[in-house]
């Protein structure tokens, strides 16, 4: 059974795709900005699931009466960042304003030839770490994606820089993927990778955790797969903070995923929880930035 992001349609054609990447490029940023307000308005008057899970989410993290400016203010955020994206790949780095902490978690291991999970999730920008990593300062790293759920997006992005495309690991569920993970975390790359999605196959392995106070399916994957090869364990959010400012910020979730055979399953959730606890805190200082466009809770189906 599909999940409910799995469910969701891409919107959009390739030609309107093409078209916002041809203005972004030949027009500006200044003039591609002002195409999100009309971007925004027609998901607010059409898109009405994404505009419905937006108020749940909005609700729970804002604790009040959510408007439709508060929605609005939302999906302009993510619009935002797919719009930076064009910008990103093509290597316009002087479009944005960009704050790195003081201690590049990841960076440090790399030059130590060792190499680690970066787990990233649905807040704020993934692509603003990819790009730059890529291009501006020698941190390998690949990334594993489900390109299956917005085909026509990652096509026409990705085609304006093979180099950030050819960092991509696609999770299409055969054994080759993970032997490529294994691979470049031998090399002391970096691989990073989403942990708020479940993909929806029965043989998925999951745990149910607590996120703004109500429970959530979540995947042991990322847990998995950095105990089974003994690696860093880092989350990392891009966060858009408006305008051209993004924010990177990293924190080491665990120096080694240690799972003993007698707790195992406690230790599982234990890792898990804590991970979901730093999404909840970030999710709370900017509370806009979360691009889960969908029943995440998932109340409909109790």
């Amino acid at each position: 059974m599909n999940n409910p992001w799995q469910d969701s349609k891409e919107r959009g054609t390739p030609l309107t795709l093409l078209t916002i990447r041809w203005i972004a490029l030949r027009l500006g940023r200044p003039v591609a900005r002002l195409l999100l307000y009309p971007i925004t308005l027609y998901f607010l008057l059409f898109a009405n699931s994404q505009r419905k899970a937006s108020q749940q989410y909005l609700a729970r993290v804002l604790k009040r009466k959510v408007t439709w400016l508060d929605s609005a203010k939302h999906i302009h955020a993510f619009a935002s960042t797919i719009l930076d994206r064009v910008y990103l790949l093509t290597t316009q780095f002087e479009k944005l304003k960009i704050q790195f902490p003081a201690e590049n978690i990841p960076l440090s291991y790399s030059r130590n030839g060792v190499g680690c999970l970066l787990l990233g999730s649905h807040i704020g920008s993934f692509e603003v770490l990819r790009s730059y990593a890529v291009s501006n300062y020698p941190l390998p790293i690949k990334i594993l994606m489900y390109e299956q759920q917005a085909p026509m997006m990652v096509q026409v992005l990705n085609a304006l820089n093979p180099d950030v495309a050819d960092t991509l690991i696609s999770l299409d569920g055969s054994p080759s993927g993970l032997l490529k993970v294994k691979e470049a975390i031998d090399s002391g790359t970096t691989v990073g990778l989403l942990g708020d999605r479940i993909l929806g196959k029965g043989n998925e392995k999951t745990v149910i955790c607590t996120l703004l106070g109500e429970p959530v399916k979540m995947s042991t994957a990322p847990v998995l797969l950095a105990s089974a090869l003994k690696v860093p364990l880092i989350v990392f959010f891009g966060i858009y903070l408006g305008g051209n400012h993004y924010k990177i910020h990293f924190e080491l979730l665990a120096e080694e995923v240690i799972l003993n055979r007698k707790t195992r399953q406690q230790d599982i959730q234990a890792y898990t929880q804590q991970y979901v606890d730093i999404l909840e805190k970030q999710m709370l200082e900017t509370p806009y930035n979360w691009f889960n466009f969908y029943d995440y809770w998932q109340k409909n189906e109790r």
